[in-house]
Formats: structure tokens, C-alpha cells, sequence
């Protein structure tokens, strides 16, 4: 697979090409850093990962099977790092659970405090990858409660007493996505600091914005790059939204309809670390993986965006941005090409993202309420799907950092298309002109324009009266592409002081130094 990441020997012209481009210090560790990016995005293209559940379990071995001792870790438990952090979200739940029945006198305060000893440990082991699992225990939470017995003794063998394991696989799930929600937060940041400095270095640079894919008005490319920013905060606002609504514990109704015991929700909540309680929606409902999936999918389509933009601009036929050979392949058929590969995955990888909430809304769709076998199925989705946005953004930032701007194409692109035809028209309506008239008006004097082969402020007064007498000697300040931007002064435009604003706001939002 590796070879795959790796660029075939370089044609003499592409060894040329990239000998004209400086190569940043550190280009073999950041080569080595996307190559492992780039393969974790391959794989998960290529091949499906056990889901949240599949991780928990453990089945016992066949008799006369070549199965470990016990104490080994079996083959089954090996696999991505999920293992360990469910582990961690279990032994969350089992605190819990200590408090309660230590508060309901089903065990002593002694024993309270030797089994907190215990599963203090245990957290350490689970957070420095230390934990084995018993072949003969079913899951993770049987592992916990034979491990604290081996310590402890009878009073662990209570620490099921009114627990459901539907209700502890969601509160784990729950602890799960939460710790996962401010790992994707802390990603989306990275990228938006990235691009509020890539921002910064260009001051002054107008680039052609399009429409349709046409060439429609100028604008500065600090603003494009500040609408990415834009699109991301909307994208943190969503996971913040979901990761509050889903502070809730599931643990207090038990299976469904609560407990024989008269155990105070809201402390069990806190010792989960949860805000608040629920009844008997808690453990059927599921809301909370629909959300995050869908927030998920709406971060993926910006990332496409954004990559699909800068896989244009790094074409021959724009030539606006220049990615470094670290972020770079070569072809195995076109020798001279060279691909933005990180940017390609990610793209691949969005449908991946969408696909995933639409098999949760599937699976989700008409169950009735209670809790239902199928609730399961959506664990690996969601697993996935975080696996995948966290890469995606990852790769992103990746080729974000390792970018610059060919200011001479981009100049030579902004001489073809008009782009000041529509500040033209701003000109007309002060005027006074009605816009459907000045809309005609503009019309024509491009038409002229695409017949003389000239641009609109190439146009003489005179040649400009011609068509409407309504032209004075001030229509060129409006006219060219330096002029058109400043023009556009409206809140959030693209005139220098509106996006130096916006600068300034992004750099203090953003903790920028």
C-alpha cells in the first residue's frame, strides 16, 4: 500500500518543475506525516472496521481450541484504538455505579473506596493501551467486574445490581461521542487557523470569483479563503449544539422503566459526568448519533468544497496555486503531472461521511419506541464516521500548510471576463439609471468590448457615450479590478477594509497570536 503513496521516478520535466519550486525545511517529515494520512484514507476506502460493539465483545473460545490463558489478549480484542477508549467509558459508568450503590448501603464505604482504587488503576492501564482481556468474559464490563473481584472481592460481584447492558453500552457510547466531538472541534480550529494565516500572507491579492463556473466578479482571495473560515465555525456551532443536547444519562431508567431502587438521578448524573437525566427515552433514543452523523456529513461537503476548489486552482488550466512535492504525487502513466492526492481522498471520502448517516436514517427510520435490537447497527457508522471526518480534516490542514499562490497567473486570469462589468453598473444606478436599463446598458458596452478585444476600461469616454450619454469622466473610477473591489463596500463585501474587519475578527475569535 505503501507504494501506492509513493510518486514514480520523476520525468526530467517534472524534475525540472520541481526544482523551480523551494522546498520548506522539514519536507521529508511532512512527506511522511500525509503519506500516513493519506494511507489511513486509502484503507478506509478499501476496507470496513469492527464496529463500537464488536471491540467490547469478547466470545469465548471453542472447546480444544488453541485459545490463551486467561489473562492474554485475544485476537478479537486487537484492532483500532476504540478498544481502549471504550474501556475508559466503561470504567465512567462502573464509578458511577459505585457511588450509587455505596449511597443505597448495598456496599460499605471501605469497599467504595477500594473498588474507586481499583478502577483508578484500571483507567491508568486503559489509557496507557496496558489493558488484557479474559477470553472466558463476555465484554468489556465483565472484564471490569471479574478484574475488581480478583482485588476486591464479593462486594464487586454487586456491581450489576439494577444496571442494564443496553443502558451502560449508551452511556458509553455517549462518553464516546462527546470526547469525540471536542477531538473533531480541536481539528476544525487547526484548519481555520490555518486558513486565517494563509489569509494573512496574501493582503491585496484579487483573484476571479466565479458563478456557475463562469468568471463573474473580482474578489480578494483573503475573502474566498475567509468564507472556508466561515463554513467551519457554522460546522463547530452544529457539534456543540449536538454534544450539548446529548449531556444527558441514559443510566437512570435502567432498561425502561426505571428501578426498584430509590437512587438519586441527579447525583448519578454528575458522578457520569452528564448534565442532566432522562427517563424512558434515554436508552432507545439514538437522536444523538443521527446529529453528530449529520453534522459530520455537512463538515465533509465544506472540506469537498474547499478541495475541490483548490484541485482547480492547482490545474495547468488555472495555474492559482502551487502545492509543495510533500503533499504531491507524481503519475505512473503522465510523468510531468502532478497530483494533489490529499485533496482527491477527501474528496472520495465526504460520500463516505453522507453515506454513513444515511444508513443511520434508514436503520432508524419506523422503529417504535423502546428500545430495539437494530440500535446497535448504528455504532459502527458512527465510529466510521468520526474515524473519517477526523482524517479528512486532518489531511485538509496537511495540504494547507503546504501551499502558495501563483500571483502571475492569477493576475493574467483577472484580464478576461469583465469582472468590473457588474461595479459598471453600480456606476449606472447612481447615476440614477433604472437597473433594467443599465443592465442593457452594460450589455453593450461588453458587447463592444468583446468586439474591439479591449476591456471596459480600455473604453474611451467617447466610445462609452456612444451608447449612452450618461457616461461622465468619473466612470472610471469605477472601472478595472483594483477599482471594482473597492467599490463592493457593502457589510461583508470584499473591499479591503471589509475584509481587513473580518480579519481582525477571525484572528481575535480564533485565539490568534
Amino acid at each position: 500500500m505503501s507504494q501506492l503513496l509513493s510518486p514514480p521516478p520523476s520525468h526530467p520535466s517534472q524534475q525540472r518543475r520541481r526544482k523551480a519550486m523551494p522546498r520548506r525545511s522539514g519536507s521529508s517529515e511532512k512527506k511522511t506525516t500525509t503519506a500516513k494520512v493519506l494511507m489511513l484514507l486509502l484503507l478506509r476506502m478499501l476496507r470496513k472496521r469492527q464496529s463500537l460493539i464488536e471491540v467490547m465483545r469478547v466470545e469465548p473460545a471453542d472447546e480444544g481450541s488453541d485459545a490463551p490463558e486467561h489473562g492474554e489478549s485475544s485476537s478479537s480484542a486487537e484492532g483500532p484504538d476504540e478498544a481502549e477508549e471504550v474501556y475508559e467509558e466503561a470504567i465512567v459508568g462502573c464509578r458511577t455505579q459505585v457511588y450509587t450503590l455505596a449511597a443505597l448501603g448495598f456496599i460499605t464505604s471501605r469497599d467504595r473506596d477500594d473498588i474507586l482504587v481499583s478502577l483508578n488503576e484500571m483507567e491508568k492501564k486503559a489509557k496507557a493501551k496496558e489493558i488484557t482481556w479474559r477470553l472466558d468474559k463476555e465484554d468489556v464490563y465483565m472484564n471490569i467486574e471479574a478484574a475488581l473481584v480478583n482485588v476486591v472481592g464479593e462486594p464487586a460481584k454487586r456491581l450489576h445490581i439494577a444496571r442494564s447492558r443496553n443502558a451502560l453500552v449508551v452511556t458509553d457510547l455517549l462518553l464516546w461521542s462527546l470526547e469525540s466531538i471536542e477531538k473533531i472541534l480541536a481539528s476544525i480550529k487547526k484548519l481555520q487557523v490555518l486558513l486565517v494565516n494563509l489569509a494573512s500572507k496574501n493582503e491585496g491579492l484579487i483573484i476571479p470569483g466565479y458563478i456557475h463556473q463562469q468568471r463573474a466578479q473580482p474578489v480578494l482571495l483573503q475573502h474566498h479563503l475567509l468564507s472556508y473560515v466561515e463554513q467551519l465555525e457554522r460546522d463547530a456551532g452544529r457539534l456543540t449544539g449536538c454534544k450539548n443536547r446529548m449531556n444527558f444519562c441514559p443510566l437512570i431508567p435502567c432498561a425502561l422503566a426505571g428501578k426498584g431502587l430509590p437512587a438519586d438521578g441527579l447525583s448519578t448524573a454528575e458522578n457520569s459526568d452528564f448534565k442532566y437525566t432522562m427517563s424512558t427515552t434515554a436508552v432507545p433514543d439514538h437522536d444523538f448519533v443521527m446529529e453528530l452523523l449529520s453534522a459530520n456529513s455537512t463538515t465533509a461537503n465544506h472540506l469537498k468544497k474547499l478541495c475541490e476548489d483548490w484541485i482547480l486552482w492547482a490545474s495547468e488550466e488555472f495555474g492559482f496555486l502551487n502545492p509543495s512535492d510533500s503533499v504531491s504525487n507524481g503519475s505512473s502513466n503522465a510523468q510531468q503531472k502532478k497530483h494533489p492526492d490529499p485533496l482527491k481522498l477527501v474528496c472520495g471520502n465526504s460520500a463516505r461521511v453522507v453515506g454513513y448517516l444515511v444508513s443511520h436514517l434508514v436503520l432508524y427510520y419506523g422503529l417504535p419506541q423502546g428500545y430495539n435490537r437494530d440500535l446497535p447497527g448504528d455504532e459502527q457508522p458512527l465510529v466510521e464516521s468520526v474515524q473519517t471526518i477526523s482524517e479528512m480534516l486532518t489531511a485538509s490542514t496537511e495540504f494547507a500548510e503546504s501551499i502558495s499562490f501563483n500571483r502571475e497567473r492569477i493576475q493574467g486570469a483577472l484580464e478576461d471576463g469583465h469582472l468590473d462589468a457588474t461595479t459598471l453598473a453600480v456606476y449606472l444606478l447612481k447615476k440614477g439609471v433604472p437597473f433594467r436599463f443599465s443592465h442593457e446598458i452594460v450589455g453593450r458596452s461588453v458587447a463592444l468590448c468583446i468586439e474591439k478585444k479591449c476591456q471596459l476600461s480600455d473604453l474611451t469616454l467617447d466610445e462609452l457615450q456612444s451608447i449612452n450619454p450618461v457616461f461622465e469622466e468619473d466612470v472610471y473610477n469605477y472601472l478595472g479590478v483594483e477599482n471594482s473591489v473597492k467599490k463592493l463596500s457593502s457589510y461583508g463585501s470584499t473591499c479591503p477594509e471589509c475584509v481587513a474587519k473580518q480579519l481582525t475578527f477571525w484572528v481575535s475569535r480564533l485565539g490568534i497570536s
